[in-house]
C-alpha cells in the first residue's frame, strides 16, 4: 500500500505558508522519528513517502497517491503532523484529507478539535458521567470563581505535553501564573483542581466495538505531589515508569471502562492515550486525552505496546493496520519484527534503503561538493577512487582504461565470467567549471547541487541498489558489470568504444541519468554534434571596420538562432565565441563552439548541411577563410522492439514498488547512444531530477530510495531473464 507520511518541519519557513499568523505549534517530531516510522512502515511492506504538511502538501499528495476513481488500490496518510499554527492545530492535515478524499490514520478534525480544547474536553466527560477534576476558566488574571478550592493545577487550554503547568495554592500565585500563561500562549487558561496522588497513562488501540486497551503504565512520581512537567517528558528516558501498573483487577478494569467510554465519547478513532490521578482514597480521575500520542520510543504508548508484546514496528503497522479496517472493512497483511529475507525484495531493498537513507545522503553530499569538470583530472580521478572503494567492499573487481586528456575510465565486475547479466553505464565528469559550483544542499522536498542529477545522484542510487542487493543476499546471484566514464561533457569523445565493447558482453544496459520529472525511463535521446569552426581573414584581406571579423560572426550567429527557434526536434546552442587580433589590432580571427542536438540521423545529416552552408556563405565586404571541424558525434537513440520489452519489465516492477514511471524522450544525449542496435537499453534510472547544467540543478528527495529499490529489483530482474 501506498503510505504517505506527513510530518511538520520544527520551524515555520516562511516559504510555506501565505502568512505567519497566529499561534505556531510547539510539537514537532525530530527527523530521527520520523524517519523512524518511515522505515517501520517500509518493513510492513509499504511504499512510503516522507511529504511536510505545508502549503504543497496537496500537490505532493497527487502526485503520489493512487488516483482511486481510476481503479488503483487506495493508499493510506499516516499523520504525524501537529500543524503549522492557529487554533485547533491537529485538524488542519485530518481536514484537508478529508476535503481530498485521502484515507488517514487517527482522529477525524472534530475529535481533535474536542480533545485539544482542555475545557471542550471535561464538559464533554461530565456530561457522560466521567470522573475528571473540577475546574475554572480564566480569560483574565483577575477573574474571580468564588467555589475555587486550592491546591490547583494551571495549564493553558490548548496545549499539550505538559506545557506551561505549574501548581498553585493561594490567589496571589494563581494570578501571577495565569498572567504569565496568558501572556505565553495568548488563549484561556484551564485551572485544575489538583488531585495528589498517583499518575497513570493507558495506551488504546482500535475502533468501537473492537478497542484494546494497552498495559496500564505508572508514571514513577517521587511524592504524591509531584506533577511530570515538558522538561521531564523531554529528558532522556523520560521519567521512570512501571509497567503494568501495581493495580487491583478490579482498579485495572475500572480503568480500561473509563477509557473506553471516553475514547467513544470523545469521537476518537485508532489510538490515543488517557492520562489520570488517583487519588489516597483510590478514586480515578481522567486528567486528559492525547488523540495525537506520541509515536516516540521513549512515551508511554510504546513503553505499553512493547509490554504487551509489540515490537515498535508492529506497533506502528497495527496503527495504520487499525485505520484500514475502519475506512475498509478488512485488515492488510503486514509484517513485524526484523526484516524477513525472504519476504520480497522490494520490501527488503526499501526497508534497508530506508534505515540508510541519511548515509546515501552524506554519499552524494561528498560527489556533489567535489568539483568534477571534465579537465580536472585530479578532481575526477579522486571521485573514481572513491567508488572504486566502495564497489570493492561489495565484491567487484576493477580494471582502468588510463586517458591522458580526460580522467580514467573505471570497468567493475562481480563475476569472472564474459557476459554480464546487466551493465550499468554512467560517468563521473561535469561540465561545470570552478567557479560554476553549486555546493550540496536541501530545500524541502528537493536536494540541489552541481550534476546531481545528471550523474551524482544516479551514482548514489546505484550504490545504494547495490548495498540493498548484498543486505538482502541476493547480489552475488547477478553478474552485475559496470562502467564509469569521464568524458560525457565531451559527448562521450573517448569513450564510445568502450561502451560499444562492453555492451555487446552484456545482456541488458542501462544507464543512470536522472529521470524526468514525471518518473521518466530514457528510451530515447536526441544525438550529438559538437563542432569547433575557425574564421579567419583572407592574408590579402584589408578592411578598416573598427570591428573586424565581429560583425560577421553575429550575422551567422543569428542565422543559427533563427534556425533552431521554436523547434522542437533539434536544438543548435553557441558554447563558445572567440574574436582575436593579432598582437593586438582589429580581431581578423575567431572560432566558435557548437552543440547541435536532434532527434534522428536524418535530421542530424540535415542540419550539419545547414551549418556548413551558413558558416561558409560568402560575406559583402570581406573575405574568409572557414574550417569547420565536427570534434565528435553521438547518434540519436531510437526505440527498438528490445528496449520495448526491457521497458515493459521495467514498468512490471515499478507498479510492484507502486512507482510511477513513464516513457521519456531525453534532448541532452546519453552513453547509451553508443550501444550497438538491437541491445536493450534504457537510461533514466538516477532519481527524479531536473534543471540540467544550471544553478538550480536538483533531485527529489524521496526519490533517491525509491529509485534505488527500483533499480535494485531491475539489477535482479536482469539475471533471471
Amino acid at each position: 500500500m501506498k503510505v504517505a507520511l506527513i510530518y511538520n518541519e520544527t520551524q515555520i519557513d516562511p516559504n510555506d505558508v501565505i502568512n505567519v499568523f497566529g499561534m505556531t505549534t510547539k510539537e514537532h517530531y525530530s527527523s530521527k522519528a520520523v524517519e523512524r516510522v518511515a522505515r517501520a512502515l517500509e518493513k510492513g511492506g509499504h511504499t512510503v513517502k516522507v511529504i511536510e504538511g505545508d502549503i504543497h502538501l496537496a500537490d505532493e499528495l497527487k502526485e503520489f497517491m493512487p488516483k482511486v476513481v481510476a481503479g488503483e488500490t487506495p493508499g493510506m496518510v499516516f499523520n504525524m503532523a501537529y500543524g503549522i499554527q492557529g487554533q485547533n492545530r491537529y485538524t488542519h492535515v485530518p481536514a484537508m484529507m478529508e476535503m481530498l478524499g485521502i484515507p488517514y490514520i487517527g482522529s477525524g478534525p472534530a475529535g481533535h478539535a474536542i480533545v485539544q480544547d482542555k475545557v471542550m474536553t471535561k464538559i464533554i466527560l461530565q456530561k457522560n458521567n466521567i470522573p475528571t477534576p473540577g475546574f475554572w476558566v480564566f480569560r483574565t488574571p483577575e477573574d474571580i470563581h468564588d467555589d475555587l478550592v486550592f491546591p490547583v493545577i494551571v495549564k493553558p487550554k490548548l496545549e499539550s505535553t505538559s506545557m506551561g503547568m505549574e501548581v498553585v495554592d493561594n490567589w496571589d500565585d494563581l494570578r501571577k501564573a495565569v498572567k504569565v500563561q496568558i501572556e505565553k500562549f495568548q488563549q484561556d487558561i484551564l485551572v485544575e483542581q489538583f488531585i495528589s496522588g498517583r499518575e497513570f497513562a493507558v495506551g488504546v488501540l482500535g475502533n468501537n466495538p473492537n478497542i484494546d486497551i494497552l498495559p496500564i503504565v505508572e508514571i514513577n512520581l517521587d511524592t504524591p505531589d509531584q506533577i511530570q512537567t515538558i522538561s521531564d517528558k523531554k529528558k532522556a528516558g523520560g521519567v521512570d515508569k512501571t509497567c503494568p501498573a501495581k493495580l487491583s483487577k478490579e482498579k485495572t478494569e475500572e480503568m480500561r471502562q473509563m477509557c473506553i467510554k471516553a475514547f467513544a465519547s470523545l469521537g476518537l478513532n485508532d489510538y490515543s492515550r488517557v492520562d489520570f490521578r488517583m487519588d489516597k482514597d483510590e478514586n480515578l480521575y481522567i486528567l486528559e486525552l492525547n488523540s495525537m500520542a506520541s509515536l516516540g520510543k521513549g512515551g508511554s504508548l510504546f513503553y505499553a505496546a512493547k509490554t504487551a508484546g509489540y515490537t515498535y514496528e508492529s506497533l506502528i503497522n497495527k496503527i495504520l493496520d487499525i485505520a484500514v479496517i475502519r475506512y475498509f472493512g478488512t485488515s492488510i497483511h503486514h509484517h513485524e519484527n526484523e526484516v524477513d529475507l525472504t519476504q520480497p525484495l522490494r520490501v527488503v531493498a526499501r526497508t534497508y534503503l530506508r534505515g540508510h537513507l541519511h548515509t546515501l545522503k552524506e554519499t552524494l553530499r561528498d560527489f556533489v561538493n567535489l568539483n568534477t569538470h571534465v579537465y580536472n583530472l585530479e578532481n575526477v580521478n579522486q571521485l573514481g577512487a572513491i567508488i572504486s572503494k566502495r564497489l570493492k567492499h561489495l565484491g567487484f573487481t576493477e580494471h582502468i582504461h588510463r586517458q591522458p586528456d580526460v580522467g580514467n575510465f573505471h570497468y567493475f565486475k562481480n563475476h569472472p565470467e564474459s557476459e554480464n547479466d546487466i551493465l550499468i553505464v554512467s560517468h563521473l565528469d561535469t561540465h561545470y567549471g570552478p567557479d560554476d559550483l553549486v555546493s550540496y544542499y536541501e530545500d524541502d522536498d528537493r536536494i540541489v547541487g552541481s550534476g546531481i542529477a545528471e550523474s551524482k545522484g544516479g551514482l548514489a542510487v546505484m550504490l545504494g541498489a547495490l548495498h540493498a542487493l548484498r543486505y538482502a543476499k541476493k547480489l552475488k546471484k547477478v553478474r552485475c558489470a559496470i562502467l564509469l566514464t569521464t568524458d560525457d561533457s565531451l559527448g562521450g569523445r573517448y569513450s564510445k568504444r568502450f561502451v560499444k565493447e562492453y555492451s555487446k558482453k552484456s545482456h541488458y544496459i542501462v544507464g543512470l541519468k536522472s529521470a524526468s520529472i514525471d518518473g521518466g525511463i530514457i528510451t530515447t535521446c536526441y544525438g550529438r554534434s559538437d563542432y569547433n569552426i575557425r574564421f579567419t581573414t583572407a592574408s590579402e584581406q584589408l578592411t578598416s571596420d573598427i570591428h573586424g571579423i565581429i560583425p560577421v560572426l553575429a550575422k551567422k550567429l543569428s542565422v543559427i538562432e533563427k534556425l533552431s527557434k521554436d523547434e522542437k526536434d533539434y536544438r543548435l546552442r553557441t558554447t563558445s565565441v572567440v574574436a582575436q587580433g593579432s598582437h593586438g589590432q582589429t580581431p581578423n580571427y575567431a572560432s566558435l563552439s557548437l552543440t547541435c542536438s536532434y532527434k534522428t540521423e536524418k535530421l542530424g545529416t540535415l542540419l550539419d548541411t545547414k551549418i556548413n552552408t551558413i558558416m561558409k556563405k560568402k560575406e559583402t565586404g570581406i573575405k574568409l577563410d572557414v574550417s569547420i571541424n565536427k570534434i565528435q558525434t553521438r547518434p540519436p537513440v531510437i526505440e527498438e522492439e528490445s528496449d520495448t520489452k526491457f521497458y515493459e519489465l521495467v514498468e512490471d516492477l515499478a507498479k510492484k514498488h507502486e512507482i510511477k514511471i513513464k516513457k521519456h524522450s531525453q534532448i541532452i544525449s546519453s552513453d547509451i547512444s553508443n550501444v550497438p542496435s538491437k541491445l536493450p537499453a534504457l537510461d533514466g534510472f538516477g532519481p527524479i531530477g531536473h534543471k540540467y547544467r544550471s544553478p538550480k540543478e536538483y533531485i527529489v528527495h524521496d526519490s533517491v530510495v525509491e529509485r534505488s529499490a527500483l533499480l535494485a529489483s531491475v539489477i535482479y530482474k536482469c539475471a533471471e531473464k
